[in-house]
């Protein structure tokens, strides 16, 4: 049965949120938060061991509620479904999993990095740089939208903020797909959950990965300790946090490697997911030819559309009650950001990709949370300009093949994306 939506309806039993499988055809994850919003939004999602179940929150008024309250619905527990000991916790937390003055305190050791002030100067360097992207690549006619836009141009960007050479982007780009990518065989050296896995428990993302980032981030802080200059790396080494502890070596470590992940992999899904859209939908891509000044207003649409971070985990300090439900202290308390992103009671005609929506509040970033993704402004004006200048070298794009998922329930990725271009 369809509903109204377009949507096809299943049956509440059928739902799974922790089999990955589910994952990788980019239409039954949409199925599953549809019927959740509608028949069961807080919703007990059993898992199998290690895990032991969780609440997905799926309505958008839900999802805000958790994600303000961090007295009630904490990160210190960890903001993955993995479930993990306290020593394991207190070994890998990253600003993420921390909550109150030493959170605010982290975030403000590079927070003016990603303020407007900053940002906008960065204007003709990410213009110059999506232009030499877009040179390269639509050169080629055939090619991965992937490999070729959508990962180079944000690596670019990161290495810029980081002052690594461009030589380096190719490791970091896979050092993001090998410790993000964990539940995906293309991806891991090793799964999540395998027996292999224990040897790596201590680590992020269980990820062997990720002592190679920590190798590499120690090395550019030896080099920028003690300097002057203004980039993320000399920022973390050498400034004091408001609250008055510095970072540790662990700190650090987890700080570098977030900022290596985060960097590049949301702002790259997101610019895919985008293209996929308008090949999809060539009426709203013809739109946004005909009036560039669209662009900035479908940045929105992009963001709610492509949604490229599935869900956040909290975990609940108190008994308390959401959406009619009882959830008892401990508990998991799973936001479903990609499901608040298709809520009927908040965007009109939800699964319409309309890039002149102009009411778009959206929860890509998080919503009214203090965890609001720092790098936003970045994100979106790398989107932007990426668009404004791709869309007029294009005088047609098509598909020429299959579109692959990355297997996850945390990271919407897509991991290729074939297409044929005529320029302008």
């Amino acid at each position: 049965m369809t509903t109204a939506t377009g949507v096809e309806a299943m049956r509440l039993a059928d739902v799974d949120l922790a089999n990955l499988d589910n994952f990788t055809d980019g239409v039954t994850p949409w199925r599953m938060f549809h019927t959740l919003r509608h028949q069961d939004p807080v919703h007990w999602q059993p898992e199998e061991a290690p895990n032991s179940g969780f609440w997905a929150v799926t309505r958008h008024a839900d999802i805000a509620r958790v994600d303000r309250d961090a007295e009630t619905f904490t990160s210190t527990k960890f903001v993955n479904l993995e479930e993990l000991d306290e020593d394991q916790i207190r070994k890998r937390a990253s600003v993420l999993e921390m909550d109150g003055v030493r959170h605010r305190a982290l975030r403000s050791v590079i927070q003016r990095q990603f303020g407007a002030g900053v940002i906008n100067s960065y204007t003709d360097f990410l213009r110059g740089l999506t232009a030499k992207t877009l040179d390269a690549a639509l050169a080629k006619g055939t090619f991965d939208f992937v490999k070729e836009v959508s990962a180079d141009f944000p690596i670019n960007v990161l290495a810029r903020l980081l002052d690594v050479p461009p030589e380096d982007n190719q490791q970091l780009i896979d050092w993001g797909n090998r410790i993000i990518g964990n539940t995906d065989p293309d991806y891991a050296d090793v799964l999540l959950h395998s027996a292999e896995s224990e040897k790596y428990r201590d680590l992020p993302f269980r990820s062997p990965a990720s002592l190679e980032v920590f190798e590499y981030g120690r090395e550019l802080a030896r080099q920028r300790r003690g300097g002057e200059g203004s980039d993320l790396i000399s920022k973390l080494v050498n400034t004091t946090p408001r609250d008055g502890v510095p970072l540790s070596a662990q700190d650090f470590d987890n700080y570098f490697l977030l900022l290596v992940v985060a960097g590049n992999e949301t702002t790259r899904h997101t610019i895919t997911h985008s293209m996929l859209a308008l090949l999809q939908h060539p009426e709203q891509l013809a739109r946004l030819r005909d009036d560039p000044s669209l662009i900035p207003t479908a940045v929105e649409e992009f963001l709610r559309w492509a949604s490229p971070v599935y869900h956040f985990r909290r975990t609940a300090t108190r008994d308390v009650e959401l959406g009619g439900k009882r959830i008892k202290e401990g508990d998991k308390v799973v936001m479903w950001y990609a499901s608040g992103n298709r809520d009927e009671e908040v965007f009109g005609n939800p699964y319409d990709f309309d890039v002149t929506r102009s009411k778009n509040d959206h929860v890509t970033f998080g919503k009214g949370s203090p965890h609001l993704c720092l790098g936003n402004l970045l994100a979106r004006t790398e989107i932007r300009i990426m668009f404004e200048e791709l869309i007029p070298r294009l005088a047609d794009i098509r598909l020429v093949g299959e579109v692959p998922r990355v297997r996850s329930n945390f990271v919407n990725g897509i991991k290729k994306l074939p297409v044929e271009v005529t320029l302008a």
